[in-house]
């Protein structure tokens, strides 16, 4: 007699997960620019409105309790944007720091109500690039239960094919996506910045015990699976000329060794004692063959920049000090979110001069607070003040957590995004945004009793 389909495989995938799984193939191709003149701007924004359009005609209402802290952080970084864009009298504006330069320039003339922002139009870019997020924790909190433990290998996957899209950029194919402003001969998978695709990949070596231990697939053939491909994902980080992604790699194998510690145990419970240490030394043995074969075949671009002369991180050295020196110029009010580029050529100096603009501080901690003041620090501070109270719960506390597993890949995914922020702007990316989202709804990860 045939065997009957398992009831979960009857299940009809719902549409929030059919929304998610289509948004992510979207922020794949379009969501790897933080440039806002990029066509895939348009792009992901359009989706992300009519994805929410579908969902609140035809979707199942969201549980906010799943990801309430993201909808609070969500929400109050939408109202500072509202707030900056909101006219004031002539009067209060003239008196926010920073304000003298545009008051000179009118010549005395009488001034009209402006919004804080120095630059609406960017404010208002930055208020539009939050329906990312807001689409995204809208589909995680409506998606089933049974649905959101697929979501591991789901995002796996699409990090796989970047990583493969990469690996064919490094063999010289020339591909060039017309919608993110990519550069040309360089590795940068699904990304515009190749310090954004080597997050992505550490953020993938994460991911792998995920979707090794998810469930009761738990053979052999996943464990040989899941090593392989976090070697591959960490020999296309050294290769890929991203000298913050050495250290956001090692990071990401060292976190994923932790998060699977349990489990890997587990199933080496018959063996000898010796067996666990003598397999983390086996892989880090395995690694570091590996990279040395790299080096030697003169492909380890990583770890050659390390020892270069880099212009573009000599710049973000030599304009720390201009940049510190606006964000005390403009502080508390700011200078408005996404201004940073045209306020810093009023202040560029003539020995920072060059034919090619600074976009960013390359530091987006310091850049929140030179864009939106002592709020914006006050909403960072929240942030990472939940993330360490949150992180503290799911490594001590995990009897409260649906998935301790999950919450405590979050957490080091969380943590892996802020460090790379302390030097580039990889959550100015609708991709990473999306990605931050999933990672801080899984770090709350509440039983579904609990979500009250």
């Amino acid at each position: 007699m045939p065997t009957m389909p398992s009831p979960r495989l009857l299940h009809r995938p719902s549409l929030s997960f059919i929304l998610f799984c289509s948004f992510l193939v979207v922020l794949s191709i379009a969501g790897g620019a933080s440039r806002a003149t990029v066509y895939g701007q348009f792009v992901v924004r359009l989706v992300a409105v009519l994805s929410l359009f579908l969902l609140a005609l035809f979707g199942d209402r969201p549980e906010v309790g799943r990801s309430r802290p993201v909808w609070w952080l969500l929400l109050a970084a939408i109202g500072l944007a509202v707030l900056q864009l909101i006219p004031l009298p002539p009067a209060l504006w003239q008196a926010l720091p920073g304000r003298t330069l545009v008051v000179d320039a009118t010549m005395g003339q009488p001034q009209p109500w402006r919004p804080l922002a120095l630059v609406p139009g960017t404010t208002l870019n930055a208020l539009a690039s939050l329906i990312v997020p807001l689409t995204t924790v809208v589909m995680i909190d409506s998606i089933r239960p049974d649905e959101r433990r697929l979501l591991p290998g789901v995002i796996l996957i699409m990090i796989v094919a970047a990583n493969l899209l990469g690996l064919m950029q490094l063999s010289g194919s020339g591909f060039n996506n017309p919608l993110i402003n990519d550069s040309v001969g360089e590795m940068s998978g699904i990304f515009a910045n190749r310090n954004h695709f080597a997050l992505l990949l550490a953020l993938g070596c994460l991911l792998v015990p995920a979707w090794v231990f998810a469930g009761r697939n738990r053979g052999r053939g996943r464990a040989v699976i899941g090593v392989g491909l976090t070697l591959l994902l960490l020999m296309t980080i050294v290769v890929s000329g991203s000298r913050a992604g050495l250290l956001l790699g090692a990071l990401a194998l060292a976190g994923s060794l932790l998060v699977a510690r349990s489990n890997i145990r587990r199933a080496l419970r018959r063996a000898p004692t010796w067996a666990f240490p003598a397999l983390i030394a086996a892989v880090a043995a395995i690694v570091a063959i590996f990279v040395l074969i790299s080096v030697a075949a003169d492909r380890a671009v990583s770890i050659q920049r390390i020892f270069e002369m880099d212009a573009g991180q000599d710049m973000r050295g030599r304009a720390l000090p201009t940049v510190w020196a606006m964000t005390l110029n403009y502080f508390p009010a700011g200078a408005g979110l996404g201004s940073f580029d045209p306020v810093f050529r009023i202040h560029e100096p003539l020995a920072l001069l060059k034919p090619t603009y600074f976009n960013h501080a390359h530091n987006d901690l310091l850049e929140i607070v030179l864009d939106a003041g002592i709020l914006g620090l006050l909403l960072l501070l929240a942030a990472l003040a939940w993330w360490g109270w949150a992180s503290v719960a799911a490594w001590r506390r995990p009897a409260d957590l649906a998935d301790p597993a999950l919450a405590r890949i979050g957490s080091i995914m969380l943590l892996l995004t802020v460090l790379a922020s302390a030097f580039d702007y990889p959550a100015r990316t609708p991709t990473m945004m999306m990605l931050i989202v999933v990672a801080a709804s899984w770090l709350h990860g509440v039983k579904s009793g609990r979500q009250g």
